[in-house]
């Protein structure tokens, strides 16, 4: 039995896509644990990038692919990347929990709305409905996988939902421009084309692990976002730490062997509320345009800064991080040097723990180290780099991680250092014992 979780530990978009598809490489089976289609995980494979919004992103290695019950799925978007991969040729391995929610127009409708009524305490939401599919499942209003795939239960279902939904979106101000018949009829096909995939997936991932295989747990967002334990409420809908991929896949903690923290060698975040280490000069513009700081989701510019370390030893003793995946450390060459914010102050008082609201967030001020930066590597040459090893990089990014290892308290366990495969150095295997 081997189990591992990749969880992002900074804003999201840390690199899970390409982290994910590396570790699948080595996995029989990778579960999508929480969010839904406002999460974008990218993968490139000999070039050609991949976005998935639903998929696992064990898809371009043939693993079996779960989506859990943590999961809010738009059965729309489910579908078009379920056709985009059998149009390369690729038929996704998938199951559907039976216990997964399921988002619809409505919720669109009500996160738009909702968006609109906050005003300035607006959560900078992605739009696609996920917020009030989570709040339908925590009032238990909420429909699920099992519910679309029985048309009577659906109708029974949507002909008590309806009417509630439709003076919802009236008291916000929202526009409401879809039927009773047309919502049935809608979501009667989607649960017609994905009832063969849907199962009792926990009693499925149970007996996989107890049978010995390997499982790769692919975590959305990042810990600086997570309900709970993020900066709230400037984050996302649910949990998206180490702990929900046991509630989102019905899966015993006992039962995990490793948590793989990612963090990208600098931070960035799409949207509104604090960010202490953000750049808003030229250096910050350099990285966005090197790095493609812009959202899989979205196409948002990210906004963009030196590495936070204490928000990322924050997120590693949440998540009980076993080692780090550190990205996008090609992003930084080139610089001649590079900052990592070590501590805060706020006020006349010093700090190295991270607040627990935006409002004090945003008066911190951030101290730095300042070390060496390192320089780029020849065009097409990253790949050969990374076939010979850690050893060969140049002092000053192994300085770097060393650093970030030091100061954080976790190893690093793998290093990026471009956006392909092949462009990825493993310091430990966590599916070899």
């Amino acid at each position: 039995m081997s189990c591992v979780v990749i969880v992002g530990m900074q804003w999201g978009d840390e690199g899970k896509g390409k982290v994910v598809d590396y570790y699948a490489g080595k996995a029989d089976i990778v579960v999508r644990f929480s969010g839904g289609n406002n999460a974008g995980h990218t993968v490139v494979v000999k070039g050609k990038r991949y976005a998935f919004h639903l998929m696992p992103c064990g898809a371009l290695r043939g693993k079996q692919l779960i989506i859990g019950n943590g999961v809010v799925v738009d059965p729309k978007v489910l579908l078009e990347e379920m056709e985009m991969l059998k149009r390369d040729g690729i038929t996704p391995k998938l199951l559907i929990s039976e216990r997964a929610h399921v988002i619809f127009p409505y919720h669109r409708a009500l996160d738009e709305a909702e968006e609109q009524f906050k005003g300035k305490r607006k959560a900078g939401t992605t739009k696609r409905g996920i917020g009030p599919c989570y709040e339908d499942k925590a009032g238990r209003f909420g429909l699920r996988i099992c519910d679309i795939i029985h048309r009577e239960i659906l109708k029974e279902k949507i002909d008590h939902l309806f009417p509630l939904k439709e003076k919802q979106i009236q008291i916000y101000g929202g526009r409401f421009d879809f039927s009773k018949e047309q919502l049935l009829q809608e979501y009667d096909a989607y649960g017609e084309k994905l009832k063969d995939y849907v199962c009792d997936a926990n009693l499925e991932l149970n007996n996989a692990i107890d049978g010995g295989k390997k499982v790769l747990f692919e975590g959305t967002q990042g810990t600086m976002l997570d309900i709970d334990h993020g900066m709230y409420p400037v984050g996302t809908s649910c949990n998206v730490t180490a702990g929900a991929a046991c509630t989102g896949s019905g899966v015993s903690p006992t039962k995990i062997d490793e948590v793989i923290g990612l963090t990208k060698a600098y931070v960035s975040r799409v949207g509104v509320g604090p960010l202490p280490t953000e750049l808003l000069d030229e250096t910050g513009e350099y990285i966005r345009k090197k790095g493609a700081e812009f959202g899989v989701t979205t196409g948002r510019p990210r906004r963009v800064g030196w590495l936070d370390i204490p928000a990322l030893r924050y997120a590693c003793r949440i998540n009980g991080v076993s080692g780090l995946a550190i990205t996008k450390l090609d992003v930084l060459a080139g610089l001649e040097k590079v900052k990592i914010c070590t501590s805060y102050s706020i006020g006349k008082k010093t700090t190295s723990e991270v607040p627990p609201s935006c409002e004090l967030l945003e008066q911190c001020k951030p101290f730095y180290k300042e070390m060496k930066g390192w320089q780029e590597f020849e065009e097409g040459k990253a790949e050969e780099v990374a076939r010979k090893g850690f050893g060969v990089l140049p002092k000053e990014l192994k300085d770097y991680v060393s650093e970030i290892s030091k100061l954080s308290g976790a190893p690093a366990y793998l290093i990026s250092i471009g956006p392909g495969r092949e462009e990825t150095i493993v310091l430990k295997n966590v599916f070899e014992k």
